[in-house]
C-alpha cells in the first residue's frame, strides 16, 4: 500500500508538471509616461542631423484645429545606450538606428504593456527619409490609439453617473465624475468641467438623417448646424452673443469611425460673435442609420493663454467611448 501511495503521488506530480509545460507568458510591466509623450531612441548626432529634422517634421508637426501651434507629441530624445530599465517602459517609442539593413515597422508590447514601438533603420539619409515618410502615418495612428486608451483608462476610474445622455439620446458616454450637467433639454445635453483658466465642454444632440445631403456643401452645412446650436443653447457673456464657428477659417474634415459607426470628424476654432472669446472644437457627425438620425458629439475648450492639446485630447477620448446598443 505504501509503495502504491508513493507511485500515485509521483504520477500526480508528473501530470501537474506536464500540464505546465506549455508556453509561458512573459511578464511585462505596465507602461509609463505622460499622455501624448513620445520617447525617441536614436544617436544624438543623428537626431541633430537632417534625419532628426525629418522625424520632427512628422511627429512634432502642429495639430490642426488648435488656435496656436502645438505639436502632436511631446518628444524626449535619448541615445540607445540609455534606453534600458524603466526608460524602456515608455508607452510610445520611436527607435531609429543607422544600419545596412533598411526597414520600417511597428511592434506591440515589446518591453511593457500597453506599448507601441516603431522601428526605423537605414544607412543613408535617403533610406531614413523614405522609411520615415512611409511609416509615419501608421506610427502616429498607432501611438495615438495607445494614448487614447491610456487616457480612457485613467478617467474611467471615477465616472459620472448622470443619465442625461441615455435618457435624451439613447447613448452612453464614459464621462469623468468631475464633469457636471450644465444644460439639458429635449434632444440636447451639455456637460462641462472647470479648469484652472476656463472650461472643458461636451455637447450631444441629433439632427435629421437627411441634414447633409450634398457633398459640395458639407462643410458649409456643418458650420450652419454648429452656429444654429450655438445661438440656441450656448450664450456668450452678454445678451445677443453666442458661440459660433470662427469665420476666418473653415474647419478641417476627416473620415472617422465612432462607436462602431461611420462618421465625419470636424476640427476648428469657435468664437463668440461680438466678443473676444475663442477656442478649439472637435465635432463628430455620426451616421446613426438605425435611429434615422445624425448624432452629433462635440468637445470644446475655453482656456485663454493656455496650451489646449491635452484638454482636447481628453475630450476626444471621452467622445470615443460612445455606445449605442444600450440594450445588449
Amino acid at each position: 500500500m505504501k509503495k502504491t501511495g508513493i507511485l500515485y503521488i509521483a504520477m500526480l506530480t508528473l501530470a501537474m508538471f506536464s500540464c505546465n509545460n506549455g508556453p509561458k507568458k512573459r511578464f511585462l510591466p505596465p507602461s509609463t509616461g505622460g499622455i501624448n509623450s513620445l520617447m525617441v531612441v536614436m544617436d544624438t548626432e543623428l537626431w541633430k542631423s537632417g534625419v532628426g529634422d525629418k522625424i520632427r517634421e512628422h511627429f512634432a508637426a502642429p495639430i490642426r484645429g488648435l488656435p496656436q501651434s502645438e505639436p502632436k507629441f511631446t518628444i524626449t530624445q535619448i541615445p540607445p545606450q540609455v534606453f534600458k530599465g524603466a526608460t524602456a517602459y515608455s508607452r510610445s517609442v520611436l527607435f531609429v538606428e543607422q544600419d545596412t539593413l533598411s526597414l520600417a515597422h511597428i511592434k506591440t508590447n515589446v518591453y511593457a504593456k500597453p506599448q507601441k514601438v516603431a522601428v526605423i533603420k537605414g544607412e543613408t539619409y535617403n533610406d531614413f527619409a523614405n522609411n520615415i515618410d512611409s511609416l509615419a502615418g501608421m506610427a502616429i495612428a498607432a501611438f495615438k490609439k495607445v494614448e487614447i486608451g491610456e487616457a480612457q483608462k485613467r478617467f474611467t476610474r471615477s465616472l459620472n453617473k448622470e443619465k442625461a445622455f441615455e435618457e435624451e439620446l439613447g447613448i452612453s458616454l464614459k464621462v469623468p465624475s468631475l464633469y457636471k450637467l450644465g444644460r439639458r433639454e429635449k434632444n440636447f445635453v451639455w456637460m462641462d468641467i472647470q479648469i484652472p483658466k476656463g472650461t472643458m465642454n461636451i455637447l450631444a444632440y441629433s439632427v435629421p438623417w437627411n441634414s447633409f445631403t450634398n457633398d459640395s456643401t458639407f462643410v458649409t452645412d456643418i458650420i450652419k448646424m454648429r452656429d444654429s446650436i450655438g445661438e440656441k443653447y450656448i450664450p456668450g457673456p452678454y445678451e445677443g452673443t453666442f458661440m459660433m464657428t470662427e469665420k476666418a477659417f473653415s474647419p478641417y474634415i476627416y473620415p472617422a469611425q465612432i462607436g462602431g459607426k461611420k462618421a465625419a470628424e470636424a476640427r476648428g476654432v469657435w468664437e463668440i460673435n461680438g466678443y473676444p472669446m475663442a477656442g478649439p472644437f472637435l465635432t463628430y457627425i455620426i451616421n446613426d442609420k438605425e435611429n434615422n438620425r445624425k448624432l452629433i458629439l462635440e468637445g470644446f475648450t475655453f482656456a485663454p493663454s493656455e496650451e489646449k492639446r491635452d484638454y482636447m485630447f481628453e475630450l476626444e477620448a471621452i467622445l470615443k467611448t460612445v455606445k449605442f446598443d444600450l440594450g445588449s
